[in-house]
């Protein structure tokens, strides 16, 4: 029985099985349909979504959770591989892996055989830091704003191997691209091999000028990893434009997949040199999948993303960017000019999409952030390092003006006491 086939048997009542069949999650074949206006257009898109009633979810960063539509199809994926079982993972689970990543490379512009499908950012660019031809004395480059796990992993390699790691400090407001540009160029030296960079920051949301770091960094024959862990499905992607040498990103954020999904793009030259994290039959052929052994998945998760990206295309990806911006710079211009509150995203609009950071004086993040929960059911995260001392505010595409008018009152309503 074929997978259509399959689907078509168990039909709407058998999937209602007592263990997968919660009251909250109800399998819904149709939808309304998606109205043209705008304000109604995210209305009807809210609805896609099963919001918990007890706070206002301002923290959609860490997990960008699933519409319904994608968690149905998600759900009858379990089912169809736990009914096919060992069948299924013996015939055709590498050619749907193959076809989903052919897909997913398209959305991020990058090639297929440049691109393999990981758990997460961090394992997709842990990966490259751990597997790079270091010498004793090379040098690596990143930032104290950078992503904590690709920081340790850089510390790990600098204890193996004596690799020297050299930190630079990125500005919250920069004045221009070359202001950042330089800030990293100014660490080169010849020794120098491998820089890594936010495409967009997770602490502050700061989107950073990565082609023009790449042209500076590869003009010194310095490689150049980017960490767009919220990057793909939020803004537009395309990683043979930004000409980087390595991409990471996690799809279970923007993307709305499945928790567990991301993707990492090695360019082709570069394939060979990197170590695997564990040996596969194909190490002696020059091709992605030799990083990509790591055994027996949930390969449900990886025909998710396929479903995600057909949501994401009902959408509109410039839709969807500019609603996210829209989103950010309403509350963020609303409290900018408000005594003691302090925005920690830069000012011009491309710069910044859908997150930004804002921080009250004299009040510590967590404090804030408890008082934002407690006070006024909102919740977010507090950030309180290198440079950056606020909560990290992440609405959603379902997010409305009216939930943010609360938030923006809040805030304001803080900043008095102080």
């Amino acid at each position: 029985m074929n997978k259509r086939d399959f689907i078509k048997q168990l039909g709407g009542a058998a999937l209602f099985s007592p263990f997968l069949a919660l009251p909250q999650y109800p399998l819904e074949e149709s939808q309304t349909p998606y109205p043209k206006n705008e304000d109604a257009f995210w209305q009807r898109i809210r609805e896609d979504y099963y919001l918990k009633p007890d706070y206002i979810n301002l923290e959609n960063g860490y997990y960008n959770f699933i519409p319904k539509p994608t968690m149905e199809k998600y759900i009858r994926h379990i089912h169809m591989v736990n009914y096919e079982a060992s069948y299924y993972m013996r015939t055709v689970q590498w050619e749907n892996k193959d076809k989903v990543r052919d897909r997913l490379a398209q959305l991020v512009g990058a090639s297929p055989e440049e691109l393999i499908i990981t758990r997460n950012t961090t394992e997709s660019l842990d990966m490259i830091i751990g597997g790079y031809p270091w010498q004793k004395k090379d040098e690596a480059i990143f930032a104290q704003q950078d992503y904590g796990a690709m920081k340790d992993q850089f510390g790990l390699v600098a204890k193996r191997f004596g690799v020297v790691n050299k930190v630079v400090s990125l500005p919250n407001h920069p004045a221009s691209d070359e202001e950042i540009v330089s800030l990293y160029e100014s660490q080169i030296t010849p020794r120098t091999k491998l820089l890594m960079v936010c495409h967009m920051v997770n602490i502050t949301g700061q989107i950073l000028p990565i082609k023009k770091i790449c042209d500076m960094a590869h003009s010194h024959g310095v490689e150049v990893m980017v960490d767009g862990a919220h990057c793909v499905g939020h803004i537009d992607v395309n990683i043979a434009e930004l000409g980087c040498d390595y991409y990471g990103s996690s799809l279970h954020k923007w993307l709305s997949v499945p928790l567990g999904s991301g993707m990492l793009f090695v360019a082709k030259k570069h394939i060979a040199k990197i170590w695997p994290l564990f040996a596969d039959h194909t190490d002696e052929v020059p091709e992605i999948r030799r990083l990509n052994h790591t055994g027996t998945l949930p390969v449900h998760t990886d025909l998710a993303i396929d479903d995600a990206i057909d949501y994401l295309e009902n959408i509109g990806l410039q839709r969807k960017e500019d609603r996210l911006r829209y989103l950010q710079r309403y509350w963020s211009d609303a409290v900018r000019n408000v005594e003691h509150i302090v925005v920690n995203t830069p000012v011009d609009p491309h710069r910044s999409c859908g997150i930004a950071n804002v921080g009250i004086a004299h009040m510590k993040p967590a404090h804030l952030a408890k008082s934002l929960l407690e006070e006024f059911n909102i919740f977010t995260v507090a950030i309180d390092y290198a440079n950056v001392q606020g909560c990290r505010i992440t609405p959603n595409i379902y997010t409305t003006t009216k939930e943010l008018d609360t938030f923006i009152f809040a805030l304001k309503t803080l900043a008095k006491r102080v």
